[in-house]
């Protein structure tokens, strides 16, 4: 199991847990004589908890070393509702594909109801839009979870097969519907890591023994080349990486000012009409001093630089 950091542009793994069996029978290699205190042993105990546990253990290492995160993803695996609320009590938003499970149910208007329930019950949106339905939902049970969160469910239609759908959840009530579509587009990047990882870096192959400890060294040693390859993508693509030397060489565009957009629109307007209409001076300041009579004061303060040159 591996937790990744990513900022839409780099890719980077920053914690993992090679999961194992809980019988000792199913269990090759074990070491009978090991320090309780040591990390090999906390590493051990985790290997054998529950991958949803692991989860949030992962997740507060992160968190203790400091790291930060706008938003949470992930697949069906985990997306039931005490990991969602567990997630957001850390203070975290999230955004995951909703499993099609009768037995996980959502609140929706004061009834229980699964996720296809609520699609069945509402009415879907037509024509070319990107998504199908969307929905605000009371997400966990308080005698079970602990507490009950708002969310929203966006079933989006499935572009492999046109009579299927999909369904995400996100904790982050401000964003719209495509602004999730989007976010969650993003953890495609952990497939191509896992992709990379086996066909190119040899994860399940260059390695062929059975301790634990060696095989959670090769693991890191694989996440430490994708690192570097990560970085060198980024220094490649990125030409802010280059420093200052950017700022020097490229200008961005600085946001026109409210002033200066409305004196652009005022000496067009003015030049248009004594293209046209050919007044005369006389003319000319009687029509100037009565549009700008019209005018709200702070317009009128806006303009007068134009007016004057």
């Amino acid at each position: 199991m591996t937790m990744d950091w990513t900022d839409g542009s780099s890719f980077v793994p920053i914690a993992s847990s090679l999961l194992s069996s809980k019988n000792d029978q199913n269990v090759i290699g074990t070491t009978k004589k090991i320090d309780k205190r040591t990390i090999a042993s906390k590493r051990r105990i985790m290997a054998q908890s529950k991958g949803t546990d692991v989860v949030i253990q992962l997740l507060d290492q992160a968190l203790k070393a400091g790291l930060t995160a706008k938003y949470v993803m992930f697949d069906t695996w985990f997306s039931n509702p005490h990991q969602i609320v567990q997630i957001s009590q850390r203070g975290l938003n999230l955004i995951a594909m909703v499993k099609k499970s009768s037995k996980i149910t959502y609140e929706f208007e004061g009834k229980r109801m699964t996720v296809k329930q609520i699609l069945n019950a509402c009415k879907k949106r037509r024509g070319r839009s990107r998504y199908l339905l969307s929905v605000p939902v009371k997400v966990g049970d308080p005698a079970k979870d602990g507490a009950q969160i708002d969310a929203r469910i966006v079933c989006v239609r499935n572009r492999c097969n046109r009579k299927d759908w999909i369904a995400l959840i996100c904790t982050d009530m401000t964003i719209d519907e495509n602004e999730i579509i989007r976010i969650y587009g993003k953890r495609w990047d952990i497939e191509v890591f896992f992709k990379t990882c086996k066909s190119f870096l040899k994860l399940g192959t260059e390695y062929h023994g059975l301790s634990y400890d060696a095989l959670t060294a090769h693991t890191a040693f694989v996440f430490l080349l994708y690192m570097f390859m990560s970085v060198e993508k980024r220094d490649d693509e990125d030409d802010r990486t280059i420093g200052e030397l950017f700022y020097c060489m490229v200008d961005e565009l600085a946001d026109i000012t409210f002033n200066h957009s409305l004196q652009i629109l005022v000496e067009a307007m003015f030049e248009s009409v004594k293209e046209i209409f050919q007044p005369t001076e006389e003319q000319m300041e009687r029509f100037t001093n009565a549009f700008i009579s019209r005018l709200p004061k702070y317009m009128q303060e806006a303009i007068s630089p134009s007016l004057a040159a």
